[in-house]
């Protein structure tokens, strides 16, 4: 009797040789070139912010009018000293790109932390409750979607004033529209599915079901919008910075280097071509690392 029980504990052969759903999620993830590119690049990208006082050859803030729109390694004139040359005051522009992806993570997650949050309470709320919960938030979305986000954002800055932190809450509160309208949508699908219904009528509480139910089927859609949002803040912050209502200089951002060499874009190219291509580069990798986690987590692959 108990030789038998022991043996029918035992794997069988096709519990050994079918590979478990995490060495198939790695097999996905290793296989996704949009997500090798994007996810490298982007930890690249993390170190360099990260390491920043380390990594940077210069002090981004000093400046030395004597050495002003050096050129870069690549010129004929180009020294080592300063790599990526120097900006209009003579900054080392190098060390002005690592500190300014330092800045641009830094609004990008935190104003997609404060959207997702607003959000995704929203967008679950009007999936879960629906009727005239559904009502009245699709009229607060809708009012939001009405509004243009740049415009806006322009003009509370420039009533509050310009700061890092004014920018980062501005975006944030701006920019929740796309988690409620994807999370609306996606909770209304869940909603309907036989483990809810359990769950009620098992007697678990709205908050029970919705944190335990209807989040961890949703996580993949929230994962997705949330890196678009990263990238869509980063861009905005870059624009606002642009057109002089964003971060303010001396401070290192990309957007605003953008707008310091503009006057020299004929003359001295590389002054809006270097941060332009690292705030490309950002976006873009962004973007496919979001791809990617989609296309990898996605329900359809997880067989």
């Amino acid at each position: 009797m108990s030789n038998a029980t022991s043996a029918s504990k035992l794997p069988t052969a096709q519990q050994i040789l079918e590979p478990s759903p995490m060495s198939l999620l790695r097999k996905r993830a290793f296989g996704h070139a949009g997500l090798i590119i994007g996810g490298s690049v982007l930890l690249i990208i993390f170190i360099m912010a990260i390491f920043a006082p380390l990594l940077a050859p210069h002090d981004p803030y000093d400046f030395d009018l004597t050495k002003k729109f050096i050129d870069p390694i690549w010129s004929a004139k180009g020294t080592w000293e300063h790599p990526l040359g120097t900006d209009g005051q003579g900054r080392d522009y190098l060390s002005r790109i690592i500190y300014g992806a330092r800045l641009s993570l830094l609004i990008g997650f935190a104003a997609m932390f404060i959207s997702g949050i607003i959000g995704t309470a929203l967008g679950v709320a009007a999936g879960y409750f629906g009727g005239r919960v559904d009502m009245v938030i699709t009229f607060i979305i809708t009012t939001r979607l009405a509004m243009p986000v740049i415009l806006v954002a322009l003009a509370v800055v420039a009533l509050v004033g310009s700061s890092m932190w004014i920018v980062i809450w501005v975006l944030g509160l701006l920019i929740w529209d796309r988690f409620a309208v994807v999370m609306r949508a996606t909770t209304q699908q869940v909603r309907n599915m036989d483990y809810v219904a359990a769950a009620q009528a098992l007697g678990c509480s709205t908050t029970r079901i919705i944190l335990t139910e209807i989040m961890p089927n949703i996580v993949n859609a929230l994962i997705v919008v949330a890196t678009l949002e990263v990238a869509h803040a980063v861009l905005l912050e870059a624009a606002l910075s642009f057109l002089g209502l964003g971060v303010q200089p001396p401070t290192p951002s990309w957007g605003l280097m953008i707008s310091e060499g503009k006057g020299m874009m004929f003359f001295k190219a590389w002054v809006i071509a270097i941060p332009g291509a690292a705030l490309f580069a950002m976006v873009l990798c962004i973007n496919l690392m979001g791809d990617g986690i989609r296309d990898v987590t996605a329900p359809e692959n997880r067989n």
